[in-house]
């Protein structure tokens, strides 16, 4: 995760003119409004202490932290949480096992993982979500140091490893990975991202940052290169990586990755993370073909040139003019990085211009999220933070080791921060934070979180909005033999009044798979909305009248 002061000879253009649209600039409630709520593992029921070798750490191996999935795994209606869980050095195959418990309601969850047949004790990383097979019930992929595996949903609330049959069995070190529908036929294909390679038994030699012996890497160690999939429509798999053109660049240390249409043209894109190296931009051309456009983009650095160590990504259409923007986070002694997608094919770091640059240095970021945590109509921002290095003192390298989380609330063109400790008290807990999701998870109409950390427990934050109006839509999508049943590539617009906001329906981020379901914060006095769905393969539908206050899940017509 150390970031390489290495500067790129390549020109940044600058757009100066900032598109903003009204719902951006809109605070219905006229202040900000939080309240946040962190519960006990007596309340919440999710009883795990994350592995992650041994702490403090010693080897990179021990740094990435467990990862988290919500899955609708019995089709209730409501998510429930799937945790990875590590190892030791000493014995990287018998852990404790990852996790799966059920969302009992009222933010009440159970462990059903003995029951549901899950026996993952190697060390896991990421998980992925999707209906692979198409059979109605969404399947798990998980990362791992080690073979990936692939669980397939058997619909009576057990999983079966069928990894092997699926053609998925790799034993490179796979960190975050995605599923999406890339050539529009219907079923779910899977990017891998991949990060180094690491011998338990024959750990590297220490290093020295900043004066500071610490551990080695990721430089100096080998990168691996990701792995492209393609679904095969009956149950398996194919390795395209080769002839898709995604081996058209270097091994990479991959950390994270989101796929996205980025510019419109109906066809998913692929956005990869990279530790201390520039970031990759896949741009799909169709039929299953990609040409990485990373520089070309602006996508692969930040406005200086210089490569980052991206371990986060969010996704939000900031500036309000119809793109999906980026935004990642990095390493400390740099600054987060907001890229606004001006248009489709180049992005332009704004960090500095929405108050999102400077705050950032001291910190060291992983899981980022945008979201309307406070129902104002517009998304607030929030990421969790951790340096990597035990070693770590702001004496020593201006950034401490165990850290705070961030947030954000939008106000106008930019982004304030909130140190309202009172109001969000788990803002003060200074942790080595690692992945984090955020979705509804007890259907109240706001957004909660979950938060893992390293050697910690894994916490659920309840979001204790009183005030505000909300709209969540889920998309079923119910074509005859389709894969995609959850509409994973999907972009949901509503319209009310003079005012619109976006949302996109993907999975991907930093070894996390958040929940594929568009929130939405209100006015106040709305009742009604409109939305229009444009789904993965382009067809569009209108629905007028729809009642705020609920969720809605919406099947194709």
């Amino acid at each position: 995760m150390r970031m390489q002061s290495i500067t790129r000879g390549f020109v940044t253009v600058v757009f100066c003119t900032l598109l903003m649209c009204s719902s951006a600039e809109t605070n219905f409630s006229g202040e900000s409004a939080f309240n946040f709520t962190t519960l006990k593992s007596s309340e919440s029921g999710i009883d795990l202490i994350l592995t992650s070798g041994k702490q403090p750490t010693s080897e990179i191996l021990e740094v990435n932290g467990g990862g988290l999935a919500l899955i609708d795994f019995d089709n209730d209606g409501d998510q429930d949480l799937f945790i990875t869980n590590g190892a030791t050095l000493k014995n990287p195959e018998a852990g404790p096992g990852s996790r799966l418990y059920e969302n009992l309601g009222n933010l009440k969850f159970r462990d059903v993982t003995q029951s549901a047949g899950i026996n993952l004790f190697r060390w896991a990383m990421g998980a992925a979500v999707g209906d692979y097979n198409g059979d109605g019930f969404d399947d798990i992929f998980v990362t791992c140091y080690g073979a990936n595996v692939l669980l397939r949903n058997n619909g009576d609330k057990t999983f079966t490893d069928v990894t092997s049959q699926a053609g998925l069995a790799d034993n490179r070190w796979g960190t975050s990975s995605a599923f999406s529908d890339l050539d529009n036929d219907g079923d779910l294909d899977l990017y891998v991202v991949n990060y180094l390679v690491f011998d338990v038994d024959n750990p590297p030699n220490p290093s020295n940052f900043k004066g500071v012996e610490v551990m080695a890497g990721p430089s100096g160690l080998p990168p691996q290169h990701d792995i492209l999939y393609e679904n095969l429509g009956n149950g398996t798999f194919a390795d395209i990586t080769q002839k898709s053109g995604c081996l058209k660049v270097p091994p990479s240390f991959g950390l994270g990755v989101i796929i996205i249409d980025f510019d419109l043209d109906g066809k998913q894109d692929i956005f990869v993370g990279n530790d201390s190296m520039i970031n990759f931009f896949f741009h799909n051309k169709g039929n299953l073909q990609f040409e990485e456009k990373g520089l070309f983009s602006g996508l692969a650095a930040n406005i200086e040139g210089g490569e980052q160590a991206t371990m986060g990504i969010a996704i939000a259409d900031v500036d309000g003019n119809g793109y999906p923007d980026v935004f990642t986070t990095n390493f400390s002694s740099d600054t987060n990085t907001l890229h606004l997608n001006v248009n489709g094919s180049f992005f332009d770091d704004r960090t500095q211009q929405y108050g999102l640059a400077m705050v950032s240095r001291t910190y060291l970021g992983w899981s980022a999220g945008f979201a309307d945590f406070d129902l104002d109509g517009d998304e607030d921002l929030l990421f969790f933070n951790g340096h990597v290095y035990p070693q770590a003192t702001m004496g020593n390298m201006e950034s401490d080791y165990h850290q705070k989380p961030l947030l954000f609330e939008r106000i106008g063109r930019r982004f304030s921060r909130v140190t309202d400790f009172k109001a969000a008290p788990f803002l003060e807990e200074t942790r080595s934070h690692r992945t984090a999701l955020f979705a509804d998870l007890d259907q109240d109409g706001d957004i909660d979180i979950v938060t893992t950390q390293l050697g910690g427990p894994v916490k659920i934050v309840r979001n204790d909005q009183t005030a505000g109006n909300w709209l969540s839509i889920q998309l079923q999508d119910k074509r005859s033999q389709t894969q995609n049943r959850r509409g994973l590539g999907s972009t949901v617009k509503i319209t009310y009044e003079d005012s619109s906001q976006l949302r996109w329906i993907y999975t991907g981020g930093y070894q996390a798979s958040n929940a594929p379901i568009a929130h939405f914060g209100l006015p106040e006095n709305l009742s009604k909305v409109s939305i229009q769905i444009t789904w993965p393969d382009g067809y569009t539908q209108l629905i007028d009248g729809l009642n705020t206050k609920s969720h809605h899940s919406i099947k194709r017509d």
